[in-house]
């Protein structure tokens, strides 16, 4: 086999390494292959090589000079022992793999490890660990390529991913991990179709079918797409998301959006906009462009109009703001508020309070109420009453101003 030209490139820095230097055939075959020129700049004992063999004929010898050209491309060598390294203009590691067994192509420049380990690097630091039943390795080192069963754990912040296929791009600072992923962390826990990790800004971004789950708080997000600030212990979705929060594992509140941000640490999730929040007790549905979910404090904030609709009392509330206290099972509302029962009467006004549990409705501020049966109009500032049994009384309040009442005659 000829030598390999064009290995003194100071650029290209991947290597083979050997050990143990021995007068045995299998150290002169070494010799002749020449897979690196190098090979004097590394440590002897990053590597033990235990023996190189031709994958047609382990015992062969070198072909001769006159081989054909299909017998050369054809050629494949089996190394035993073997390290595999990458670094950066500045002599930085950029990745590390060792591997008991490695095949080398020269003519498609991939290497193909069995059962490696090693490390990911950037900017000099270890970022990923991995392991893998197979990796194959680009020769014009910008990439490293593991296929089957990969397991890569990052040692500063302890997110672990696993999946069939990764991807290391250092000069983009990018590491895939696709085909049946899985993640884990102390956090959360995550599947998806592909996952992409900056490691510089420790963020993870998961894409396809993205199903997450956290311990604290409970909580289950589907997606398509959804971004971890693993620092800052964010999510980040920017396509409709579906969020469920559990409770002795039953799901007691159901969140949705076109967009989401949920905060792990501070339990706050922001959904916007077609924000909907679904709640098993008591049974409502408040909707709304903009809506603010504490569930430290057990509130609901909606910062846009507001649509809050009560599915067993079948009344529906609407207003520019609102705010629900879930233990407290009250609802406050501000702004053009127009509360509706089931038999179509309302009471207007500009702030109105709701106890959910004792059906009371108290009302301030240009205060109107409509009833069908019987028909009746009531105008005052105040009004407290029970909208489904239509017992409400308006009052004008203390400046002296009339209620003023009309009464609808029947025909």
């Amino acid at each position: 086999m000829q030598n390999q030209q064009g290995r003194n490139d100071r650029g290209e820095k991947s290597k083979f390494q050997r050990g143990n230097k021995s007068d045995s055939p299998q150290h002169h075959l070494v010799d002749n292959f020449q897979l690196s020129q190098k090979l004097y700049f590394l440590p002897l004992t990053l590597l033990l090589l235990v023996g190189l063999f031709s994958c047609g004929n382990p015992s062969s010898q070198l072909p001769e000079q006159n081989s054909s050209p299909q017998e050369n491309t054809d050629s494949q060598l089996t190394f035993f022992g073997v390290a595999l390294e990458q670094f950066d203009e500045e002599g930085r590691p950029i990745w590390k793999v060792k591997a008991k067994q490695a095949e080398y192509t020269k003519e498609k420049e991939i290497g193909e490890a069995k059962n490696p380990e090693g490390e990911l690097y950037q900017d000099g630091k270890v970022v990923y660990t991995i392991q893998a039943e197979t990796a194959d390795i680009k020769q014009d080192g910008k990439q490293l390529l593991l296929k089957g069963k990969i397991i890569a754990k990052d040692p500063l912040n302890g997110v672990i991913l696993r999946g069939n296929e990764l991807e290391w791009r250092p000069d983009e600072d990018l590491l895939i991990v696709r085909n049946q992923l899985n993640g884990s962390h102390k956090q959360l826990r995550a599947t998806a179709q592909e996952a992409r990790v900056k490691t510089r800004e420790q963020r993870v971004d998961f894409s396809g079918k993205v199903v997450a789950v956290s311990d604290e708080p409970k909580l289950q997000m589907r997606t398509e797409r959804l971004t971890w600030q693993v620092k800052t212990g964010k999510l980040v979705g920017d396509r409709p998301i579906e969020i469920n929060r559990y409770q002795d594992n039953k799901i007691t509140d159901r969140g949705r959006g076109n967009s989401a941000t949920i905060n792990l640490k501070t339990k706050i999730v922001t959904l916007q906009p077609k924000a909907q929040l679904e709640l098993l007790e008591p049974p409502m549905q408040i909707n709304s462009n903009s809506m603010t979910w504490n569930m430290n404090q057990e509130t609901v904030k909606a910062n846009a109009s507001v649509r809050v609709f009560h599915k067993t009392e079948n009344v529906i509330i609407t207003g520019n703001k609102g705010e629900m206290k879930i233990p407290a099972k009250e609802v406050y509302l501000t702004g053009n508020v127009n509360a509706v029962g089931k038999n179509k009467q309302s009471l207007k006004s500009n702030q109105l309070t709701w106890n959910v549990d004792q059906k009371l409705l108290s009302a301030k501020g240009n205060v109107f109420y409509t009833q069908v049966e019987p028909p009746l109009k009531f105008q005052g500032t105040t009004a407290v009453g029970n909208l489904e049994t239509e017992n409400i009384v308006v009052q004008g309040g203390s400046s002296g101003d009339r209620v003023i009442t009309e009464i609808i005659p029947q025909e």
